[in-house]
Order: structure tokens, then C-alpha cells, then sequence
């Protein structure tokens, strides 16, 4: 009886531990096949790269703290490598995915095993392809869960949405890119914009084409959005329904109400919407922001929110998006998003700068006899084109293998100027080179993006792999090292990975450069990234024996 007692408790107590000890991470497994499927909108019909048949591809769900490992097959046509935008990926650049950064592509008939620990996240994040122009088809959703029995620092939502953003082009992506660069100009606009894949019901045959989303009256909705389009920041608002921002790039804020959002390619947010008007069906949309004189796709992608029990025949109702030239809003939206700067969650800003970087941001025309004009544009941070690598960055570095990339980027531009004064569009002289920074471990990194004009001034969203980086200031014209640092928020500025630098204007952001290997720093505009407007930082290990580059994983694609 004692031994059955004994035994009795013993399972009880262990049962107990279930509930109560902390929970053990979880390794979540994924499988990705790389697949071409025909997939129709707006009235035709093309065969796209997908992620297991789906588009957009499937939401990878993990726990903070867990070990996410992704099995990728390729059994397209094109090479493929895919970037999980946002995570840190601590030590282990072998897991982040940039084509030629920090791996070589997955070849056709090849597999890959991203491996990766979520460490120190939770929140809304994404992954795409990062090779050529195949994150037009190639992305999804990555939603991480706080830790078990830890809540949201926000009112406790009933349901939640994902929301992701896209573009579409009638014709193969692949091959409109290629005509583009062989004229030396930029390639066809894209034919819609999405969400969630669909066009909604203001495009050609798009009525089943259609996102819904059904809400109850009186209840709570978290919307997770990604902006996935390749080219085009984007405003997004509810007919009706204000939003509550309360978190973005998977960094909780300052909870502030909205009418509309403002939302750079590369970039999440997730809001709080409720249910609270007459039951019906409401417009959600979207459609770019630009404020520079440049052509764009701007038609407005459409979906539903309807209240439960409400007939599909009841007509909807648009919202109000600002217009799209609305500079005032831009800057006011950003102004608003602030770090939570909570205990729990604390900014921590570095306020000692061990370096400063001063990077201006242009385009220029190189001599091209084959191309349309005998130019070609190419884009350029301090007036260098960067090239890219045949062997990948991280696999250089880590193997010492020369000749592959020069740690010569220049902490500033060449020659000062007045960054965003009248056009300059001479002889410009842009260098081109495969040319990165060298970073000490641990130092403290400022860098101000600035804008100019070159050609044309134009908003750039800028996005740093391997980090989270603190938005300090932002200004419109240009940086005065003398005035402007004295304006910074160093208390609650807002933590991210990717960041709008203004048209005509700069940006300021600080970070702690404590993540060895070689990071990609790009503009998220996949036109610009193309042209040239990208470099990488290689961050030196450190001393202790946890702060140098991971050896890489056996089945690293080869180069």
C-alpha cells in the first residue's frame, strides 16, 4: 500500500512540475519544399516559386526559447536561400540566409537545415527568399509566443490575425528584373498589391480573390502585420475601426491609437483592433506612401473584417488613407512609435559611442554601351556600389580565405557636400567594390544614414541582419553633427531592425555590436538592393569562448 501511495504521489508531484517548473524549450521542426505551382490572379494564370505549394508560403510558430530547425529542398529552377528577418541569430550567421553573405545558395536537388535558437524574442518577424528577386512569391509569417505564463504587456487579445503584404506582377518576376538590368533601367511596377496573397475585390476577377476576416462584436483582435512587398512603403487602415499600435519588428511599445499605420517594406507592427461598431462588413487597405517625384503601383489592395452574421451581400465601406504624398503624417506616425521602456522590457540605449559611421545614401549612372541609354543606375552608400561575392562573406571570414571581400568601407563619404541641396547629376563617379567595416566586439556603433540627391532624394527603409539596432533621432535635410545629436531620445527611442531614412532627411541608430560574424546591411527596397545599395559589417569575435562565430553546420550549401 505504501509502495502504491509512494507511487501514486510520485506521479502526482510529477504532474505538478508540468504545471509549474519553467517549461523545457521545444525544438520546432519545419519541412520547406522550394516548388513551381500555377497560381492565378487577376485574370491570369503564371507558374511561381512557392513554399510547399502555398502562397504566400506557410507561418512558422515557436515559443521564446525555443530551437526552430527548417528543412529546405529545392526543386525550382532557381538557386534559393531564405532569410528569417528579424531573428538575432546569436553566433550562428551559418542560419541567416542572404545569398552570398552569409551561406551559398541551396542548388537545385539540394537541401538545407536552417538551425537556430529564439533567444531573447517574441513577436512578429518574417522569413523570404534572399536571392534575386524571389521574395516576390517566396515569404511568410514567424510568430513567436512569449515564454509559457508570461502575458502580452498589453490587454489580452480573444483572436489574432496574421496580415502580410504583397506585390504581384502579371508577368514571371524573374524575367522583368533581367529586362530591366539588361536596359540599364528599373523594371515594370508590379500590376497589385496584396494581402495576404489576395488583390481583393477592386482588382479584375478577384472577387474569391478576396481576404476576409471574421470578428465578433465586443471582442479584441491582434492583427499581426508584415509588409513583404519588394518596393513600396505602405499605409493601412480599418474603415471604422481605430488601431492600437503595441508592438513593431517583434519590440513591444508605447501603446498609442491610429487611424491609420505607415509601413515600410521589411518592417511588422501588430495592433490591437475592436469590435466595437454597427455589426457590417469594413474595407481594410492599403496602398503605398511616396514622397518623391517617382513612378509607383499605386491601386489600393483591399480586405474584409465582417462582423459575424452579417450577409456577404452587405457592401462595404472604405476607410480614409492618408494621401499618398502625406510626408506630415509619415513623420508624425514614426515620431509616435516609442519602446515600451518597461522593467520587464527596458531600452537599453547605448550612451557612450565608441564609433561614429556617417553614410550617405545615393544613386549614380555608370557606362553601360549595351544598355538603353549606354547608363546603367546603380545605388550607393558613400558613394560605393557594392558588388557581390562569388563565395560567401561569412565563409571568407571564417576560413580566412582572401582575395574575397576588403574591410576598407570609409566611416564617412569621401568628399562632404551639401547632402540635399539641388539635384547632382554630373559625372557622380561611383566606385564599385565588394567592400565591408570592420567592427570591434562589444564596441558601441552609431551610424547616420543620410539621404541625398544624388539623381533623386527618396525614402530608403534600411535593414541590419544579426541585430536590433535603437532609432535615436531623424531629421529632414541635412545631418548637423554639431545641433542635431543634442535632440536625440536616448530614453525610450524605439528598438528595431529595419528603419525608414526619410526623403531629403537622415537617420540616427545606435547598437551594441555584441553578435560575431559578417551582417548584411541593406536597403529592404529589392530594386535598390539590386543597384547596389548594401554593404555588410564584419563584427571581430570576442575573447570569451562564447563570443566567436559558431563553426558552420556540415551540410552548409558548398560555393
Amino acid at each position: 500500500m505504501a509502495r502504491l501511495f509512494s507511487g501514486v504521489a510520485f506521479l502526482f508531484f510529477a504532474l505538478l512540475g508540468l504545471f509549474f517548473l519553467p517549461a523545457e524549450a521545444a525544438i520546432k521542426k519545419y519541412q520547406f519544399d522550394i516548388q513551381v505551382k500555377n497560381v492565378s490572379r487577376l485574370c491570369h494564370a503564371k507558374p511561381i516559386v512557392t513554399v510547399n505549394g502555398r502562397f504566400p508560403g506557410p507561418t512558422i510558430y515557436a515559443r521564446e526559447g525555443d530551437r526552430v530547425i527548417i528543412n529546405v529542398t529545392n526543386h525550382a529552377q532557381y538557386n534559393m536561400s531564405i532569410h528569417w528577418h528579424g531573428l538575432k541569430q546569436h553566433r550562428n550567421g551559418w542560419a541567416d540566409g542572404p545569398a552570398y553573405i552569409t551561406q551559398c545558395p541551396i542548388q537545385t536537388g539540394s537541401s538545407y537545415s536552417y538551425d537556430f535558437n529564439v533567444t531573447g524574442q517574441r513577436g512578429t518577424l518574417w522569413w523570404h527568399a534572399h536571392i534575386l528577386w524571389l521574395r516576390a512569391t517566396v515569404y511568410g509569417a514567424f510568430v513567436i509566443m512569449p515564454k509559457l505564463g508570461t502575458p502580452f504587456p498589453f490587454p489580452q487579445p480573444h483572436h489574432e490575425f496574421e496580415i502580410v503584404f504583397g506585390e504581384w506582377w502579371h508577368a514571371d518576376v524573374e524575367e522583368i528584373e533581367k529586362q530591366g538590368a539588361k536596359m540599364g533601367l528599373p523594371p515594370n511596377m508590379s500590376d497589385a498589391h496584396t494581402i495576404n496573397g489576395k488583390p481583393g475585390p477592386l482588382f479584375p476577377c478577384s472577387e474569391k480573390h478576396t481576404f476576409a476576416m471574421d470578428v465578433e462584436l465586443g471582442k479584441t483582435y491582434l492583427l499581426r502585420i508584415v509588409n513583404a512587398a519588394l518596393n513600396d512603403e505602405l499605409f493601412f487602415a480599418i474603415a471604422g475601426h481605430s488601431m492600437t499600435v503595441v508592438e513593431v519588428d517583434a519590440v513591444y511599445t508605447k501603446p498609442f491609437t491610429t487611424q491609420a499605420i505607415l509601413i515600410a517594406p521589411g518592417q511588422t507592427t501588430n495592433v490591437l483592433v475592436q469590435a466595437n461598431q454597427v455589426p457590417g462588413r469594413y474595407f481594410m487597405a492599403t496602398r503605398p506612401f511616396m514622397d518623391a517625384p517617382l513612378a509607383i503601383d499605386n491601386k489600393t489592395a483591399t480586405a474584409i473584417l465582417q462582423y459575424k452574421g452579417v450577409p456577404n451581400t452587405v457592401l462595404p465601406t472604405l476607410p480614409q488613407l492618408p494621401a499618398s504624398n502625406d510626408t506630415a503624417f509619415a513623420l508624425s506616425y514614426n515620431n509616435k512609435i516609442r519602446s515600451l521602456n518597461s522593467a520587464q522590457y527596458p531600452a537599453n540605449v547605448p550612451l557612450k559611442v565608441d564609433r561614429n559611421l556617417f553614410y550617405t545614401v545615393g544613386f549614380g549612372k555608370n557606362s553601360c554601351p549595351t544598355c538603353l541609354n549606354g547608363t546603367k543606375l546603380l545605388a550607393s552608400l558613400n558613394n560605393i556600389s557594392f558588388v557581390m561575392p562569388q563565395t560567401a562573406l561569412l565563409q571568407a571570414h571564417y576560413f580566412n580565405i582572401k582575395g574575397v571581400f576588403r574591410t576598407d568601407f570609409p566611416d564617412k563619404p569621401p568628399i562632404p557636400f551639401n547632402y540635399t541641396g539641388a539635384p547632382l547629376t554630373a559625372n557622380l563617379g561611383t566606385a564599385t567594390g565588394t567592400r565591408i567595416g570592420k567592427i570591434a566586439f562589444n564596441s558601441t556603433v552609431e551610424l547616420v544614414l543620410q539621404d541625398t540627391n544624388l539623381l533623386t532624394v527618396e525614402s530608403h527603409p534600411f535593414h541590419l541582419h544579426g541585430y536590433n539596432f535603437f532609432v535615436v533621432g531623424t531629421g529632414i535635410g541635412n545631418f548637423n553633427p554639431a545641433k542635431d545629436p543634442a535632440k536625440y531620445n536616448l530614453v525610450d527611442p524605439i528598438e528595431r531592425n529595419t528603419v525608414g531614412v526619410p526623403t531629403g532627411g537622415w537617420t540616427a541608430i545606435r547598437f551594441r555590436a555584441d553578435n560575431p560574424g559578417v551582417w548584411f546591411m541593406h536597403c529592404h527596397l529589392e530594386l535598390h538592393t539590386g543597384w547596389g545599395l548594401k554593404t555588410a559589417f564584419l563584427v571581430e569575435d570576442g575573447p570569451g569562448q562564447d563570443q566567436s562565430v559558431l563553426p558552420p553546420p556540415k551540410d552548409l550549401p558548398p560555393c
